[in-house]
């Protein structure tokens, strides 16, 4: 399952360092972004984020 950040996002890099594989770094506007060729779906970013911007897609 893929999953994507939303404007939601408070660039609080929680997300970020819970990806086991690395998917996610900071993008141009400002928050997260998820690389999807590198996301293995794992939710592991969806349940550690406190503003809850992580969806699945």
């Amino acid at each position: 399952m893929a999953y994507k950040i939303t404007d939601a996002c408070v660039a609080c890099g929680a997300c970020e360092s819970t990806c086991p594989v690395e998917a996610i770094s900071m993008g141009d506007n400002g928050i997260y972004v998820i690389n999807q060729d590198v996301c293995v779906g794992c939710g592991a970013c969806a349940a550690e984020c406190p503003a809850e911007a992580i969806k699945e897609e």
